[in-house]
C-alpha cells in the first residue's frame, strides 16, 4: 500500500493538486500509458505577468489535477506597466486576445492569436478530444496602426476586434489565420468611433456605436457593408435618440444597443436598404434609479440561443435581465438578485450542462470594503420548455476575492467541452477554482500565482472509453 502511495506521488510532482470540496468523486480511469489523462485545457489571462498561461486539468486516479504549463509558447514580451491584455474569445480551437497601450496605440497594440493545440473528434452522441500540441502564438500584429483594440466578439464564427483609435474595426476569420501570411492580418471595416461597441450580422452587415454623451456623435451608429473595406464600408449612419453608447449585441437578425437609458433596438438591415431617415428604433425601458430618479441601464450583452442577458442596477435595485430577441415585440424579463453593500453584478455568462440545464452565472464583484464576493447561479429554464420568462435563482456561493482596477480584474467563468465543469479566476488570490455544474458546489481549488483574469476552457474528456 505504501509503495503504491509512493508511485502515485511521483506521477503527481509538478502538478497542482485538487483540493476536495465536498464527496465529489471521479472514477480512475488513467491513460494506458499511466499518465494522467486530460479532461480539459486552461488557457487565462495573467495581469501580473503580462501574458497567457495556460494548464491542463488532467484525471489521476480518481482525482482531477491541474498540469501547469507555464506561459502560452510564442507569446510576445508585453510592456508589465504600460500593456493591458483586454478582451479575448474562442472559435473552435482558436483563441484571439486583444492588447492595448497606454498611448491611444502609439506605443504597440493589436492583437495574437492561439492554436490551443486541442482537436475534437466527434463519435454521434459524444466527442473525444486529441491534446496533440501545447498551445501556441499562430499570428500576431502589434504595431502603431492597430488603433489600440478594448472590445472583441464573435459572430457567426468570425472575430470582429474594434479598433478605437481608427474608428473601425478588424475582421478575422480561422481561414484567415491559417492561410497565406498576406490574409493574416484581416479585413478592416470603417464604423464605429471613441470606445467602439459592436454587433454583425451573416458576414453582410456591421454596426459599430460612438460613447459620446453628447455633440454630434451622441448615440451615433454606423451600418457597414462587410463585403467591402476601409472607408467604402459604411453604408449609412443613423442616431439613438441618446448617447453614452457602450454595449451593442446581435441576435436573431435584431442589433441591440446598450446607451444610457435602458436598451434599443432595430432590425437588422441585411440588404443594406435602408438610410437614417427609415431606420425604425425600438426602445425598452429598465425603469429608473430610485434615489437618483436617473434612467437604468446596462453596459454589456451575453446571448444564449435567442435569448439577450445583461445585469442593471446597484444594490436593492440590482437585477439579471432577459429578452427573447426572436419574439414579435421583444419584452424584458427582470429577475432580482439581492445584493449586498459594496458588491456589484457584472455582465453575466451563460452556458448548457452535460445534464440538460441552462445557467447564467452572475458575479457579485468588490466594489469597495471587505465583504465577501459571491456568485449567483440562475436557472435559465426551470420547466425545461426553453422559455426563460420563469428564470430563477438556484443558488448563491462564495467565491475568491477579485482585484478590480477599472475594466480589469474581475472574476470570469468557462465552461469545457463536455459540459461537466466551470473554471472560475480568483484575480484577488492567485486562483482557479473547479465548480461542478452537476451539484453546482465548489470541488477543487488550484494555486496557479499571479492575477489571472480571463480564462478560456477548451477541450473534454480525451476519451470516453
Amino acid at each position: 500500500m505504501r509503495s503504491n502511495l509512493r508511485s502515485q506521488r511521483g506521477k503527481l510532482t509538478g502538478f497542482l493538486v485538487l483540493t476536495v470540496m465536498s464527496t465529489f468523486c471521479i472514477a480512475s480511469s488513467t491513460a494506458a500509458s499511466g499518465q494522467p489523462e486530460p479532461m480539459t485545457r486552461i488557457v487565462w489571462q495573467d495581469r501580473d505577468r503580462k501574458t497567457l498561461m495556460w494548464g491542463d486539468l488532467v484525471k489521476a486516479g480518481a482525482s482531477l489535477i491541474l498540469k501547469p504549463g507555464g506561459p502560452v509558447h510564442g507569446f510576445p514580451k508585453l510592456d508589465k506597466e504600460r500593456h493591458e491584455l483586454v478582451q479575448m474569445e474562442r472559435i473552435g480551437n482558436f483563441l484571439l486576445v486583444g492588447v492595448r497601450d497606454d498611448d491611444s496605440g502609439q506605443f504597440l497594440s493589436g492583437w495574437v492569436a492561439i492554436d490551443l493545440g486541442v482537436d475534437e473528434m466527434p463519435h454521434g452522441d459524444h466527442s473525444d478530444f486529441t491534446y496533440r500540441s501545447p498551445p501556441q502564438v499562430l499570428a500576431s500584429v502589434l504595431d502603431q496602426s492597430q488603433g489600440n483594440p478594448a472590445h472583441l466578439y464573435v459572430y457567426d464564427k468570425a472575430f470582429y476586434l474594434a479598433n478605437d483609435s481608427l474608428s473601425g474595426y478588424t475582421r478575422l476569420t480561422p481561414a484567415q489565420l491559417t492561410g497565406p501570411a498576406d490574409q493574416r492580418k484581416g479585413t478592416f471595416h470603417r464604423g464605429g468611433g471613441a470606445h467602439i461597441t459592436l454587433a454583425a450580422v451573416d458576414h453582410k452587415v456591421g454596426y459599430g456605436t460612438w460613447i459620446p454623451g453628447g455633440g454630434p456623435d451622441k448615440g451615433r451608429i454606423d451600418v457597414s457593408d462587410l463585403t467591402k473595406t476601409g472607408d467604402d464600408s459604411i453604408a449609412y449612419t443613423f442616431h439613438l435618440p441618446v448617447g453614452g453608447l457602450h454595449g451593442a449585441v446581435a441576435n436573431s437578425g435584431r442589433i441591440f444597443f446598450a446607451p444610457s437609458d435602458g436598451v434599443y433596438w432595430v432590425d437588422a438591415d441585411l440588404e443594406l436598404k435602408q438610410k437614417a431617415e427609415t431606420v425604425v428604433i425600438n426602445h425598452l425601458s429598465l425603469g429608473k434609479d430610485k434615489d437618483s430618479d436617473r434612467p437604468l441601464r446596462t453596459g454589456a450583452f451575453t446571448n444564449h440561443r435567442n435569448w439577450v442577458l445583461f445585469t442593471t442596477g446597484a444594490l436593492e435595485n440590482s437585477a439579471l435581465c432577459l429578452l427573447d430577441a426572436a419574439a414579435p415585440q421583444p419584452a424584458i424579463v427582470t429577475l432580482p438578485i439581492s445584493v449586498s453593500d459594496g458588491l456589484s453584478l457584472v455582465t453575466p455568462e451563460a452556458f448548457a450542462t452535460a445534464g440538460g440545464k441552462r445557467y447564467a452565472f452572475v458575479f457579485q464583484n468588490r466594489k469597495e470594503g471587505a465583504v465577501q464576493e459571491k456568485l449567483t447561479i440562475v436557472d435559465l429554464d426551470p420547466n425545461g420548455d426553453r422559455d426563460f420568462a420563469d428564470a430563477a435563482i438556484s443558488k448563491t456561493i462564495d467565491v475568491g476575492p477579485s482585484r478590480v482596477e477599472g475594466h480589469y480584474g474581475h472574476h470570469t467563468i468557462s465552461v469545457d467541452d463536455d459540459a461537466k465543469f466551470g473554471l472560475i479566476s480568483n484575480p484577488g488570490s492567485g486562483e482557479v477554482w473547479l465548480l461542478s455544474l452537476a451539484e453546482l458546489k465548489i470541488v477543487g481549488k488550484y494555486k496557479v500565482g499571479g492575477m489571472p483574469t480571463k480564462l478560456i476552457v477548451v477541450g473534454g474528456e480525451e476519451s470516453k472509453h
